[in-house]
């Protein structure tokens, strides 16, 4: 009998005992090792999206871990081989799968929401899902590979290019990621961020930030620009405030990205739209591409994984982890490790 993490209800979760059974035709049973929280994972938490997600739910979407055993008619996969899953799972007959858009399917299972997910001891997944892990790359670190496609396909739907000016509104994981991610691209970029902690790890990871509330961000941006403004700015805040932001910094024909969910439908300045030929981007999921990316970004160090990741601890401490990311303060990443069933912690105590 191994354990998984189950939603319950709205800011309710348990850790439960779970069985698996074998894999069936093109299914591989996985070992999860480590998972990490995320924001979709907090809103399921709070209870937002209880029409989506079927209560008892395993959650968990971000994740690294190793094959334990491959079903029938897997060829390319075997015990032991170290894996991320992209957890996608497409009907290939609607119109968007038609016009080559699967990862946006009309009809998706993102696995993790809309079916069991990674925060369990045993996962069976359809082997078509996995992306290969380096063996160098420690388990621990490629729990972030999901993320950083995610800011992988942001950066590449945006059009990002060399030298362009870019900032991204919000700090938090996915922010920081994209800021990373644009910077390797040769992108000149800003992180614009509230919190003190998030805005100091982004300036230890060697990135510019600023500070909205004590700071005059329009000037800021002109004097940056030459006058001109921002040719890229990424929405990720999830807030009202950080939509206005990210609008008012852009030049003429800049872009916006829109990353972040937002609960409920927000005002937008579309005169600013008008009068400066801004264009609207929106930016969901990610490709088989932006994962075999963000795999190698993640084992070359351009991503610093190990410095976003804020504390590991027992997937019996589940319920206890997501009331610290919830409450914020000095957290960025926690992972869930799925490999031990004790409550002794690997880092910090949540």
């Amino acid at each position: 009998m191994t354990l998984a993490v189950r939603y319950l209800s709205a800011r309710t979760l348990d850790t439960a005992p779970a069985s698996s059974a074998p894999p069936g035709p093109g299914e591989v049973e996985l070992a999860p090792a480590y998972v990490g929280i995320c924001g979709t994972d907090l809103h399921i938490f709070h209870g937002d999206m209880d029409a989506r997600v079927s209560a008892p739910a395993v959650l968990g979407h971000e994740m690294s871990g190793r094959v334990v055993r491959v079903g029938p008619g897997v060829l390319d996969w075997q015990a032991g081989d170290a894996v991320t899953v992209m957890p996608l799972r497409w009907d290939g007959t609607c119109p968007a799968c038609r016009s080559g858009h699967q990862h946006i399917c009309q009809h998706l299972d993102f696995i993790g929401i809309d079916s069991p997910g990674a925060m369990q001891q045993r996962w069976t997944v359809p082997a078509a899902t996995l992306i290969r892990l380096p063996a160098s790359l420690p388990l621990e670190r490629a729990a972030l590979v999901e993320p950083t496609a995610v800011a992988v396909h942001d950066v590449g739907r945006a059009g990002v290019r060399e030298g362009e000016h870019v900032v991204v509104v919000g700090g938090g994981p996915v922010g920081v990621l994209i800021a990373l991610v644009a910077r390797a691209v040769g992108a000149d970029v800003r992180v614009v961020e509230l919190s003190a902690h998030r805005r100091l790890l982004a300036q230890e990871l060697g990135l510019a930030v600023w500070d909205p509330a004590a700071e005059d961000l329009p000037a800021l941006v002109r004097d940056w620009t030459g006058e001109a403004g921002a040719d890229v700015a990424f929405e990720v805040s999830g807030a009202a405030a950080g939509v206005d932001s990210a609008v008012e910094v852009l030049g003429v024909r800049g872009r916006l990205c829109l990353v972040a969910i937002h609960p409920r439908p927000r005002e937008v300045n579309l005169h600013r739209f008008f009068w400066r030929e801004l264009t609207l981007v929106g930016a969901r999921l990610y490709e088989r591409r932006d994962f075999e990316k963000a795999v190698t970004l993640v084992a070359d160090g351009t991503i610093p994984a190990d410095r976003l990741i804020s504390k590991v601890v027992p997937l019996t401490q589940a319920p206890a982890a997501f009331e610290a990311l919830e409450g914020g303060g000095d957290v960025m990443k926690i992972l869930l490790d799925c490999t031990t069933d004790t409550d002794e912690t690997q880092g910090a105590a949540v």
